[in-house]
């Protein structure tokens, strides 16, 4: 009898199976539409919900929804934003002098600083120290010498932290400084550094408040969608690291060694600068299970007003899924239209949206010259092929194209003119400017300009030159693929 109402079963799920199926289609389309997406990316939840239905619905359930923010800052009350926004009030009339002195140093390149403070993402701050710091060999010495430093608290936040080499000498030596009293908090981002989510047992009864951003379980597994590419340290309020290098030994290139080359770079910040960062981080804390700490602490912040003995003009974008102001892209945009006489860009990944390209098209047309650099060899087959297929339009307009040949670039960085320098985490696809939780610094530093122009004339001496004519001469079946890659890229 059970056999018999099995096959009953059966037979009426397989002819009708395609009712219910049909009516998720429709709802998921619906929802989709409804929600305003840009058109390739809508197009491209579409096609795959239509051609691949079953496929297409649990892709969608698990990576195609928006963030939603709300939820995860219930813990930000009235309160704490009224004193955000008193603050900065309290700062507008420094910081409106504050601009006129920019206008006077970098011309019209301080409507990037304009932009960032009008958006209420980040004041201009000016009187810090700065410096490039290219690859882990630069960066680590200078990292762990600050937090050896420590007096009152760390606070880390970082996409990838391995326990390796030096992964495990930073843990041990964040230990040291909890057990003697300092204040110590981390985030580490689930999908980035997995192994150390499941290992957090290792930081109890350490002293280290130690929190996994948006975990991923299996009845949360969208989180995994939304990253938390950013990696910052601070330390008591006076210095913080800030870009593209993650914790883990393939940052630090050993001499003599077969491993793949890593090139990338972060910049080491002190000065009133630092206390953007601090909220930022604070934002962040407020998203995992930690315990809340008062924003109003004057231990987390330095001296708006006080001057250290650096000139630098620092500003960050910052930019989060959700957010209605895409301010790592809309930044590098108004920086590239500003420009007057060049700009530099190193980047990983390029998968840009429409009006980045636009902005690249505009500057390269106007005589600026524009020379971009990516790595020959990627570490995605799909982006690197992509990648290519978005440069080809590009390479018509005249834009230099150098694929680093030395080993892997993962440098997230933008010189403008020697005026402006962008430093941080944002890579130039759609996941970095719209997905991800990102950062980037921008900084006028001649020093820093200095060295991100004489890095990138080194770095060309390590690499091929592309341009449209070895594109066009390039074998079908590669164009081919590249184009076809492309159509995953409002996804990837």
């Amino acid at each position: 009898m059970f056999t018999e109402h099995l096959h009953t079963a059966w037979l009426f799920i397989e002819k009708w199976y395609w009712v219910p199926l049909t009516i998720a289609n429709i709802v998921i389309i619906v929802t989709i539409l409804i929600e305003n997406r840009n058109p390739p990316k809508t197009l491209a939840w579409i096609m795959i919900i239509v051609f691949v239905p079953v496929i297409g619905i649990i892709l969608y359930f698990f990576f195609g929804r928006d963030f939603q923010r709300e939820k995860y800052f219930k813990k930000i009350d009235k309160k704490q934003r009224q004193y955000l926004l008193d603050q900065w009030k309290n700062l507008n009339d420094s910081i409106q002098q504050n601009m006129l002195d920019i206008e006077n140093e970098i011309g019209d390149l301080a409507q990037v600083y304009q932009f960032l403070n009008k958006t209420r993402i980040s004041p201009p701050s000016f009187y810090n120290e700065t410096e490039l710091l290219i690859n882990g060999e630069e960066k680590f010495p200078k990292f762990i010498e600050a937090i050896r430093s420590a007096k009152d608290h760390i606070h880390l936040e970082y996409y990838i932290f391995e326990e390796d080499n030096i992964g495990n000498e930073i843990i041990e030596l964040l230990i040291q400084k909890a057990q003697q009293g300092v204040t110590v908090r981390m985030i580490i981002d689930d999908f980035g550094s997995p192994a150390l989510a499941k290992h957090y047992k290792r930081f109890e009864n350490t002293g280290i408040e130690f929190q996994v951003f948006l975990p991923v379980h299996f009845t949360s597994l969208a989180n995994s969608n939304f990253r938390n590419h950013r990696k910052i340290l601070i330390v008591d309020a006076s210095i913080a690291f800030v870009g593209g290098i993650n914790i883990s030994d393939k940052y630090i290139n050993q001499p003599n060694t077969d491993k793949l080359y890593w090139r990338d770079a972060s910049v080491m910040i002190k000065g009133a600068s630092v206390n953007i960062l601090q909220l930022r981080f604070w934002l962040s804390w407020m998203m995992t299970d930690g315990a809340p700490y008062a924003l109003e602490d004057p231990r987390y912040y330095c001296d708006w007003y006080a001057h250290t003995q650096g000139s630098s003009i620092v500003s960050f974008a910052v930019t989060a899924p959700g957010d209605e102001i895409q301010s790592a892209m809309e930044s590098l945009i108004l920086g590239i239209t500003l420009a007057k006489k060049k700009v530099q860009i190193c980047t990983p990944y390029f998968i840009p949206t429409d009006s980045f390209k636009t902005a690249l098209s505009i500057a390269v047309s106007k005589g600026v010259e524009v020379e971009m650099m990516i790595p020959k060899e990627g570490d995605s087959f799909i982006v690197q092929n992509a990648s290519l297929s978005f440069m080809k339009p590009l390479l018509k307009r005249g834009i230099k194209l150098y694929l680093y040949e030395k080993g892997f670039l993962h440098a997230k960085t933008v010189n403008i003119d020697d005026a402006l320098a962008y430093v941080g985490t944002v890579n130039l696809d759609n996941r970095s400017f719209l997905i991800n939780f990102e950062i980037n610094a921008i900084v006028h530093d001649h020093e820093v300009l200095k060295r991100l122009d004489q890095q990138f004339k080194e770095d060309k001496k390590v690499s091929s030159l592309m341009t449209i004519e070895m594109w066009n001469k390039t074998s079908v079946f590669k164009r081919g693929l590249a184009s076809v890659c492309r159509l995953l890229a409002p996804l990837l």
